[in-house]
């Protein structure tokens, strides 16, 4: 059994933190969780540090106390705005005399895939093989101890802005952790929500939070896109607001209250009453001028996302699946519809539900952990914790990702 991880979801109104493993059933088990708001964050950007360290500080203290351990380093999300995967493949000859792949073997080969021209703004955060090849032969993923003459391999290669890396790094520092890496907010909601099916065919996920939208492709078992626009469930309550001309905490309470994006599903169009802002009139107002509302902004959202993909040539076949995810919209009924409408392509909405944790808003943070445990499987890809009781079971995840967050502290 893997040591605990912990998970920490930095969003737009809130931050989630997991403290958790993957047991040998492969079923999540969550000892410790914590849930902050957060208003230091918008649209994906940290825009106060000090108030997401608050809310970081928070979260983890909550999520401390329910396991009653002490965390010390944590793995965060980054949005897609701020990264990009590129595929490259390196190769190289290997060097033991009885052509036997060594530890070092691997090391000098991811370093070598790192040989990528990318802009002064950005760093490389991580490397992820996802094969290696030995002479010809393809799909190994170990491939120390095997012997051969050639060594290849299949890796994506993780860019990220500098600045955007520093600012998650500062909030963490501040809140008195250290970082145990950043994890692509896709390959996390990817590895809860998607079926091995929809990966290896084809699917578009939509993850809508509250103030940004994060939109990956994944196909033949890769992420081949990831982007995210500054749109979110928070602009349908600012549209409704300034439409309605209500307040904003009324707007976020008739758009929970009526949960609908098409007016076909509207079964009684019945009047309501209102205050108004300009005067603090009652008025009235009927259910259709809030779904229309509600209809329009869902709509826009999900045109933008097929106009992305459009612009980045990829081919959207009938094969492939629309997966919604998300606090921003997920919970809207009929956005399954507008998006089958939108992509010409069947749609479901993915709910993450589980015993082990309370709230569908840990999805990413619960997937961080599943990917962290299925991708670095060598069994020291722990975070930094210390059982109250005074057992301390501290494993680090050693080499590429310490290497990266010294060069940011260099750069900071």
């Amino acid at each position: 059994m893997g040591s605990y991880i912990v998970s920490l979801d930095i969003g737009t109104t809130k931050v989630c933190t997991l403290i958790g493993r993957v047991n040998r059933a492969n079923q999540l088990e969550i000892v410790g969780e914590g849930i902050a708001p957060c208003n230091g964050v918008k649209k994906g950007v940290i825009v106060d540090i000090e108030s997401v360290s608050n809310s970081i500080r928070d979260s983890i203290k909550q999520a401390e106390t329910m396991a009653n351990i002490s965390v010390g380093s944590a793995y965060v999300n980054i949005y897609g705005m701020h990264v990009n995967v590129i595929n490259n493949k390196s190769s190289i000859e290997i060097s033991d005399n009885n052509h036997e792949v060594s530890p070092k073997d691997v090391e000098k080969l991811l370093y070598k895939v790192r040989d990528l021209e990318i802009p002064e703004d950005c760093q490389i955060i991580d490397i992820i093989p996802r094969q290696y090849i030995i002479d010809g032969y393809d799909e190994i993923i170990d491939p120390v101890g095997m012997v051969g003459l050639r060594l290849e391999v299949d890796a994506d290669v993780i860019i990220g802005k500098i600045t955007s890396a520093q600012n998650i790094v500062k909030s963490l520092e501040r809140a008195g952790l250290k970082i145990d890496g950043l994890i692509i907010e896709a390959f996390a909601t990817g590895e809860l929500l998607l079926t091995p099916d929809e990966k290896e065919i084809g699917a578009i996920l939509i993850d809508v939070g509250g103030g940004i939208t994060d939109i990956s492709v994944f196909k033949n078992k890769r992420l081949i896109f990831y982007d995210s626009i500054p749109v979110g469930g928070d602009h349908i309550t600012n549209d409704i607001s300034i439409g309605l001309k209500i307040s904003h905490s009324e707007a976020e309470k008739i758009k929970r209250q009526f949960e609908l994006a098409l007016t076909s599903l509207i079964n009684n169009d019945q009047e309501f009453a209102v205050n108004t802002i300009e005067d603090n009139k009652r008025k009235k107002i009927k259910v259709s001028e809030v779904v229309e509302i509600i209809e329009a902004r869902v709509h826009e959202i999900f045109y933008i996302c097929r106009n992305m993909l459009e612009k980045a040539k990829i081919t959207i076949d009938g094969n492939m699946t629309v997966v919604l995810t998300g606090g921003g919209i997920s919970y809207v009924d009929g956005n399954k519809q507008l998006a089958s409408e939108v992509f010409e392509i069947p749609a479901r909405v993915a709910l993450y539900r589980s015993a082990s944790v309370s709230k569908s808003e840990f999805a990413t943070a619960a997937g961080m952990i599943r990917f962290v445990s299925n991708t670095y499987k060598s069994g020291n890809a722990g975070s930094k914790v210390i059982l109250q009781k005074g057992k301390n079971s501290l494993k680090k995840r050693p080499g590429f990702f310490k290497k990266i967050l010294k060069l940011l502290e260099r750069l900071s």
